[in-house]
């Protein structure tokens, strides 16, 4: 759950199959302010004798908005809000808060909302054409990764296809389906409200405000 939350980027770019993958990348941040996917994310363990299966839907908005709904095997939510990341548990009726922008700062992600930290925070190395799409590969330059590389597989309609290992050597690979580019999204989809009675862990009070003093 959080890999996918911490290493998804580059969605629904409108670049044909044969397109530079970092050109792909720079035009999504130019072109797509909101998206929303379906995908299928498979986690295998290092010895490959594990493999866990989840899938669900997938919506953001520009600058720093996202919703992530799991269906199978379990529902939960997770929801970044601006300020905010919200984990909702339907099976255990608890939600964890936390603030947005430790995680997120040095993953993927953050290249929707700022195209600059694509050569700041990341290595990028093309990886060739398999399995009918062009690979693009991230390294984070963050002296503790979250992830060793990130593989980006793009097609005619955009990111295919993510393949990922993490520091404990799990591997993820995410497949997206039937993208939406530039849906109108309002933004109450990206506020979380706990439902009654669930346990909330973490502060949910919003970030404060500073107002310059007056003389």
């Amino acid at each position: 759950m959080k890999r996918l939350l911490a290493l998804v980027a580059a969605l629904a770019v409108t670049a044909a199959a044969h397109a530079d993958p970092v050109e792909t990348l720079r035009a999504f941040v130019r072109d797509v302010k909101s998206g929303r996917a379906q995908f299928t994310q498979t986690v295998t363990s290092p010895d490959g004798a594990k493999k866990k299966t989840s899938s669900g839907s997938f919506e953001f908005s520009r600058p720093n908005r996202f919703r992530f709904a799991y269906v199978k095997p379990f529902e939960q939510t997770i929801v970044g809000d601006g300020e905010k990341v919200w984990i909702y548990d339907a099976d255990l009726e608890q939600v964890t808060v936390r603030a947005q922008g430790t995680e997120e700062a040095h993953s993927p992600l953050t290249v929707l909302t700022d195209l600059t930290q694509l050569d700041r925070d990341f290595s990028t190395s093309e990886q060739g054409e398999h399995d009918g799409l062009v690979w693009l590969r991230l390294k984070s330059k963050d002296k503790e990764p979250q992830f060793a590389y990130a593989d980006l597989g793009f097609d005619a309609g955009g990111l295919a296809r993510m393949q990922f290992e993490d520091t404990l050597g799990d591997k993820t690979e995410i497949r997206f389906s039937g993208w939406s580019k530039n849906p109108p999204l309002p933004v109450d989809q990206f506020r979380f409200t706990p439902p009654p009675g669930v346990d909330v862990v973490g502060d949910p009070t919003p970030a404060a405000t500073a107002h310059p003093v007056k003389d």
